[in-house]
């Protein structure tokens, strides 16, 4: 044991020293050596380290010793964490330290009964694991305020969780408010790596002094990044699995890994791939469990304990793995597809073989190009220590005004200097200016939510005050979730998200949950339940989760391109693929056969002469209707750089513009009006100054706008949903609030959770200074066309006048159609929607029963045609019948209904039963079912 080793046990007093020879430490771990002597000398503290490597009791020893040495009357110290299960986690950590040392541990929640919950106010004990919401509560309470006055420290878990989110915001706030109630208390943050550890420190502290301690985890993991190729086994495997070879491809994959080692974590980054990939697992009769947010604490527990006794062999989990839940010693750790960040692969990652101070090792496994070149950038990354910053949610107006209740509840009534001068000693809110702080005041008011007089200075509590307070402890969004039952067992299984079950559920529909087929027996919508029975049926939807696509950073974005440019110019000077990808192989952690593939797939662009899309060479290709933009900027830049230019070739056009984006590509869907120069010439003249303006403008009146303005609009009370008022239309709403701070709030929270206004506004500076080169190529190209659509969102100007009508009619009449004959089967013709007669008949027998199709609908009409028909082929041939008797009927009139996108025989019955005399307002129907359909598709497409 050397000097260093000695020490950091000897700041601790002599009853925690001995509970640690009764432990079993005799060697304090890397973060104990750098963390205990600040922490002991009762410093502000950040302490940064793996996630699972004994940061919890690095913060807690010099808690307990201190704890020990001066007994508290109260509450001594408060341990938050951002998640329930690690509240049971934690306290199960920490009950021995305090049966030991004589200290009692408990937690408090919002499942605790109301009997421990007296209990707790009554003789508050010495150490409380709690969530960020529950604090709020308690600040409320007066017997509970009592004993938070002999608070002496707070330890904040999973930090870095907390500091980009709005839940942060209103802890800090939290915060400064136990500040006001306690002598000055030491505050502790266990993060696990971040970038800017600076920023998260002071968010901790509210900008007061604060030890940094942090372990190099890049020097401490080995990753290797793997493609699996295609194998005889996983032709075999295709039919076990009910799948394609591909993909039985990557399940054998990672079947090979786990059988290799002990104990494994399978981090996805989706529920949905979570759920997808354990169905196959659960065909292969495999010891995996699946774990994640949407199954049942119950489910949750189960496989926890399961894999922590040596059941599972491994567990395949989401994002909340990341965070300090106790399953065991894990020896390995499989990422699937790119981990898109680099703080997640350094979290995941780092959660193997920390134990004994070993280094921590994993594969990530890639499923394409983009995902292996992505890979590789993120490993290298990670390696050198390149974490992106924490990304702290500052100054969010629906924080202040769900916290101005909350003091004036807790305190009475307040000078508004007092007030402002609290909120502003958070970090989020250091800068907070008067007026808007008293715009945030006089909508409370007007809302009834507090007392304030305009003319005074004075903030009061009201009648509704003491409501909002319980009604909005938290800052996470109000969705309803379903349950979902087991009809037989009458067991919960999990949750699914409102959204699925009014979009997708029905009696009898097919979905995956914990790796397991379910088929819907019953919707009870007053309970919120989902009935359930299990099937074997292999062919099953996957439930859509909330949840957004963890977006990548743009750096990571940028060194997939600067990869692209430097082995493009190898494979142009003459190299060959093998000694290329060798030579990759020397800067990046990859397996051989996954870097020979990408470097193929680069070489398949340079073949066929298109120019390699870098980090400063931007490819605009063109097929057709279909515009893709290769730029290597990351998800939020490029959708920045998406929503611009959709915004400005829809004002143009008039018309409808379909936006897809990924980190790599912007995908438009334009009509035939719109030019390739057109694009080019809004790249390079688009004022650089006037991308903020052009997206506020497209966001008036968008769902994504009114949707966000929605859960705004509850934290400054102006919906009252503990009333039970019924909700407001999108476009009310969006009218009703308008020129209010809750608007205000609305926008900047789009802006900053969504778009990257300052990074796509360089990239307009940099095409324009010709330092981003911007290169036109006609057809699609290997890298355009590798991209995996997200959804598609159609962009359609709203209310449209009648220029904008003129021209969705001439796109419309524009719009090619198949025409076939659905009574002789003989007669098929493609032409444009303008030449269609008033009321199309088969040249060959007479009849007026024809379909107008899509112009790439040759599945269907082989369906229509063929004698013997699959049930797929029955199921087409009877949706091109209706198509053709809503023709027969309605003629020309119903061609045209049916071009449109989104449109079919259903929806376009609709717009024609409303009988429009003015054919202004037949278009008009059209374009908002446009709408209509973009708002749906990435639901059921």
């Amino acid at each position: 044991m050397t000097d260093g080793d000695v020490a950091a046990f000897t700041h601790l007093g002599s009853s925690v020293r001995s509970a640690l020879s009764e432990r079993g430490f005799s060697t304090p771990t890397a973060p104990q050596r750098l963390a205990i002597p600040p922490l002991a000398a009762g410093e502000h503290t950040l302490v940064i380290a793996p996630t699972g490597s004994g940061k919890t009791e690095t913060a807690m020893l010099p808690v307990f010793d201190g704890l020990v040495e001066d007994r508290p009357d109260g509450f001594g110290a408060l341990y938050i964490t951002p998640l329930r299960a690690l509240n049971r986690d934690m306290r199960d950590r920490l009950e021995w330290w305090g049966e030991t040392l004589d200290l009692e541990v408990d937690v408090r929640h919002g499942d605790t009964t109301q009997y421990r919950r007296r209990q707790q106010a009554e003789d508050p004990p010495d150490v409380l694991v709690t969530t960020p919401e529950t604090l709020q509560a308690m600040l409320t309470g007066e017997r509970l305020r009592e004993g938070l006055e002999d608070v002496r420290h707070v330890v904040v878990d999973e930090v870095h969780e907390l500091a980009a989110s709005k839940r942060g915001a209103q802890l800090a706030v939290g915060l400064e408010r136990l500040q006001e109630l306690s002598d000055p208390f030491q505050r502790i943050g266990l993060s696990a790596t971040v970038g800017e550890p600076e920023a998260v420190g002071q968010f901790l502290t509210g900008g007061r002094p604060c030890t940094v301690r942090e372990i190099d985890v890049g020097s401490r993991i080995d990753v290797e990044v793997c493609r699996p190729t295609v194998t005889d086994e996983d032709e075999r495997l295709a039919g076990a699995l009910a799948t394609d070879a591909t993909t039985a491809s990557h399940v054998r994959c990672i079947r090979d890994i786990v059988d290799a080692h002990e104990s494994t974590l399978i981090f996805v980054n989706t529920r949905q791939t979570a759920e997808a990939l354990g169905s196959r697992f659960t065909r292969l009769e495999l010891p995996i469990g699946v774990h994640h947010g949407s199954l049942s604490k119950a489910a949750r527990i189960e496989v926890e304990d399961r894999f922590k006794a040596g059941e599972l062999d491994a567990l395949l989990c989401t994002s909340s793995m990341e965070l300090g839940i106790d399953v065991g010693r894990i020896d390995h750790v499989i990422q699937y597809q790119s981990p898109r960040q680099v703080s997640r692969l350094l979290q995941r990652i780092g959660r193997a073989g920390h134990r004994r101070d070993e280094i921590s090792r994993g594969t990530i496994v890639t499923t394409r190009p983009d995902d292996t070149l992505e890979a590789l950038a993120i490993a290298r990354r990670a390696k050198a220590g390149e974490v992106e910053p924490a990304g702290i949610h500052e100054g969010s107006l629906d924080v202040v005004a769900n916290q101005i209740p909350g003091i004036v509840q807790s305190t009475g009534s307040r000078h508004v200097d007092t007030v402002i001068d609290l909120l502003r000693r958070a970090y989020p809110f250091r800068d907070l200016e008067e007026s808007v702080f008293r715009g945030v005041l006089g909508e409370l008011h007007r809302n009834r939510i507090v007392w304030f007089d305009e003319g005074g200075d004075r903030v009061e509590t009201a009648g509704s005050t003491w409501q909002y307070v319980y009604a909005n402890l938290s800052m996470i969004p109000d969705e309803a979730t379903y349950e979902v039952h087991d009809i037989a067992s009458g067991g919960q299984i999990g949750t699914l998200d409102e959204r699925f079950v009014t979009t997708f559920a029905q009696p009898g529909a097919v979905f995956i949950q914990r790796g397991e087929m379910w088929r819907i027996v019953e919707i009870d919508e007053d309970e919120t339940r989902v009935k359930v029975t299990p099937i074997e049926d292999p062919a099953g939807e996957v439930p859509s989760w909330t949840g957004q696509e963890i977006p990548v950073p743009q750096p990571v974005a940028e060194e997939v391109g600067a990869i692209r440019a430097i082995v493009g110019s190898q494979l142009d000077t003459g190299d060959d693929v093998t000694s290329v990808s060798q030579d990759l192989g020397e800067r990046y952690p990859g397996e051989h056969r996954a870097l020979e593939r990408a470097c193929r797939h680069l070489g398949d662009q340079r073949e066929g002469d298109a120019p390699m899309p870098t980090a400063d060479r931007v490819v605009l290709e063109r097929q057709g209707r279909t515009v893709v933009l290769n730029a290597c900027f990351g998800h939020r830049t490029n959708e920045t750089l998406g929503r611009v230019l959709s915004a400005l070739l829809g004002q143009q056009s008039g018309s409808s513009v379909g936006l897809d984006t990924d980190p790599y590509r912007i995908e438009l869907e334009v009509p035939t009006s719109v030019s390739t120069s057109d694009i080019c010439e809004k790249l390079t003249k688009t004022d650089p100054a006037h991308v903020e303006p052009i997206l506020e403008l497209g966001l008036k009146g968008s769902d994504t706008l009114a949707y966000r303005l929605a859960q705004i609009s509850a934290k400054f009370g102006a919906l009252k949903r503990w009333q039970g008022s019924g909700r407001l239309s999108n476009e009310r709403l969006l009218a009703a609030l308008k020129d209010t701070p809750m608007y205000a709030e609305s926008v900047r929270s789009v802006f900053h959770e969504d778009l990257d206004v300052e990074a796509a506004s360089a990239v307009f500076a940099g095409i324009q200074s010709g330092e981003i080169a911007l290169e036109t190529v006609r057809g699609r190209t290997a890298i355009g066309s590798a991209g995996r659509s997200g959804g598609k969102e159609l962009l359609a100007p709203e209310n449209a006048d009648a220029s904008v009508i003129e021209t969705v009619k001439e796109r419309l009449h524009d719009d090619r159609v198949t025409l076939l004959c659905t009574h002789c089967l003989d007669w098929l013709s493609r032409t444009k929607v303008k030449r269609v007669a008033d009321q199309p008949a088969c040249p060959e027998c007479g009849s007026t029963r024809i379909a107008a199709l899509s112009p790439w609908a040759d599945e269907v009409v082989q369906a229509v045609q063929a004698a013997e028909k699959d049930d797929e082929q029955i199921e087409q041939t009877q949706r091109a019948v209706r198509n053709a008797g809503l023709v027969q009927s309605h003629g020309k009139r119903a061609v045209i209904a049916m071009s449109a996108r989104g449109v079919g025989p259903h929806n376009a019955a609709q717009i024609i039963n409303r009988l429009r005399e003015d054919e202004q307002e037949f278009y008009r129907d059209i374009l908002e079912k446009e709408r209509q359909y973009a708002r749906t598709k990435s639901f059921w497409d």
